[in-house]
């Protein structure tokens, strides 16, 4: 690789929205730092081999094994329980009819194909929705920055409103902290969103020169589709065939309400999870593939870029990687089970009017909901250095602590307004899908829902299906976000070269980021 030269030609990248060029360039801004050094010959004007520390070729190893096994035996596990609730989830004997422009909406005991089709048409606005959020987000970054900073303040503002209307003490208390705090929070986060603007917009630059960026995307997203479709099949086959009182229990079925919960708490389980790992496996995908390979060899039209970066970085994420991705995952997805629990068992003390132990499991949810965001945060980098390295997931997660603490740029990402950007478009799409499973209920009119029992667990289902859509897509721009603090905290001179103008403005924002930090 000795004979590899820096390229001459001219700027490879063409300016999006008057942002700057993501490939080399000689100059940028005058700041009061001092300038990187000259460019020496090697990698893009980086003296520094991008093969430094076995990036981008690791050892060739099965990392984690034990958690590669338990995420294949639960797949495995789902597999089986689906094949059969469904295999009777059909006809009258399932409880089953209904539907779209059907007069017959089922039986009343449990859910019905009526249920199927709604959750069907959730999954497709799903995906609409996602794609629609992240194309005005590339069109608007400051606006939707702006406004999903308001719409946070106002969403935490009703949802005390509402909880003080209707006496919901606990729930009221709580949210009024938080819709203090976020409005209080609102002036620091406005002052840093030219730099998450600028940020944003040359990840979005450097995808549009690497299609690969949203074709590992809408891949993930149509596999995390079909497995929101799989769920939701088997999650309404298991009401339909264990439901105590439903039509295959009269021929000697054996039902109950424990096996239900039983069979539901583990499908969920199962969904969370496998959802978790395709998304955390297109981030790998993305973060050692085309990112990871702009950041560190430059702009394809360099030609020092190694051919299919993509795809050799997905065989890494889905062989070699996959039991330390599942090893992440399963953190969050216990973390995101918990919660759920708690939340059911809030919404069972409210109902039952017991406002301690609602006020108690609120806090609590709100607690694991923290640590979950924590973890979710961190492990993102983790994933990152699985995805350049192919470390295993506790030595990344140290080396990822001890970059966050040691390189100074703990400040820097977490001022980062992208990710909050993107999740709250996240959440808002889950609402919307949750919304509108409402009005197909409410004006439907299905048989089993006719008091209404049924309408928490189909919303719920509707909005993680689309909560889990538009996070998958997301997870695109979020791993070109990341994959630049990585490379900051590692090697910040490239970004200079990279993108002159972010740099410059990162340096004068936080000169600590670039000052200091060790070429190791």
């Amino acid at each position: 690789m000795s004979n590899w030269q820096p390229s001459t030609s001219p700027n490879g990248y063409q300016p999006v929205y008057g942002a700057p060029d993501p490939g080399p360039a000689p100059y940028y801004a005058q700041t009061s730092y001092a300038p990187p050094p000259p460019p020496q010959p090697g990698y893009g004007g980086d003296s520094k081999s991008p093969y430094a520390g076995e990036r981008f070729k690791p050892k060739k190893r099965i990392n984690d094994p034990i958690f590669l096994i338990l995420f294949v035996a639960q797949l495995v596990g789902f597999s089986i329980i689906s094949a059969i609730t469904i295999s009777k989830f059909g006809g009258d004997a399932g409880g089953l009819g209904g539907g779209a422009g059907s007069g017959n909406t089922g039986n009343k005991v449990t859910l019905n194909y009526h249920t199927v089709i709604l959750l069907l048409f959730v999954t497709g606005a799903g995906l609409v929705l996602s794609a629609f959020y992240l194309i005005l987000t590339r069109a608007f970054t400051k606006i939707i920055m702006h406004i999903t900073l308001v719409l946070s303040i106002l969403l935490n503002i009703g949802i005390a409103v509402y909880y003080w209307i209707t006496k919901y003490w606990s729930g009221a208390i709580v949210f009024t902290v938080i819709a203090l705090v976020s409005v209080l929070a609102y002036w620091g986060y406005r002052s840093r969103i030219p730099l998450a603007s600028l940020l944003l917009q040359v990840v979005m630059d450097v995808a549009k020169h690497h299609p690969s960026v949203y074709v590992v995307a809408f891949i993930a997203l149509i596999l995390q589709a079909a497995l929101s479709v799989w769920y939701t099949f088997t999650a309404i086959a298991t009401y339909v065939r264990y439901t105590p009182g439903s039509p295959t229990c009269e021929v000697g079925e054996t039902c109950s309400s424990a096996k239900v919960i039983g069979f539901i708490v583990f499908e969920t389980f199962s969904f969370l999870w496998t959802s978790q790992v395709i998304g955390n496996v297109a981030l790998a995908t993305l973060a050692g593939g085309p990112f990871g390979s702009w950041y560190y060899f430059g702009p394809r039209e360099q030609g020092m870029m190694p051919a299919h970066p993509t795809l050799s970085a997905f065989v890494r994420a889905s062989t070699l990687s996959l039991g330390s991705i599942a090893f992440g995952s399963l953190i969050v997805t216990l973390l995101e089970l918990v919660k759920m629990l708690l939340n059911m068992a809030r919404n069972s003390a409210n109902a039952d009017g017991h406002p301690v132990e609602a006020c108690l499991a609120l806090c609590a949810e709100c607690f694991i909901g923290c640590i979950e965001s924590a973890v979710e945060y961190f492990n993102r980098y983790a994933y990152i250095e699985i995805a350049l390295y192919g470390k295993p997931y506790i030595s990344a997660a140290k080396d990822t602590w001890r970059l966050f603490k040691d390189r100074g740029i703990d400040a820097l990402i977490n001022d980062s307004l992208v990710g909050m950007t993107l999740t709250w478009g996240a959440y808002a799409i889950g609402l919307l899908c949750s919304l509108f499973a409402y009005l197909y209920l409410r004006y439907t009119h299905p048989s089993y829902n006719v008091d209404g029992q049924y309408t928490a667990p189909v919303l719920v289902f509707a909005f993680l299906i689309g909560l889990q859509c538009s996070l998958t897509l997301s997870s695109a721009i979020e791993a070109g976000v990341s994959t630049i603090f990585v490379g900051l905290g590692e090697d910040p001179q490239v970004l200079a070269i990279r993108a002159p103008p972010l740099f410059a403005m990162i340096a004068s924002t936080y000169p600590q980021v670039v000052q200091g930090v060790p070429r190791v």
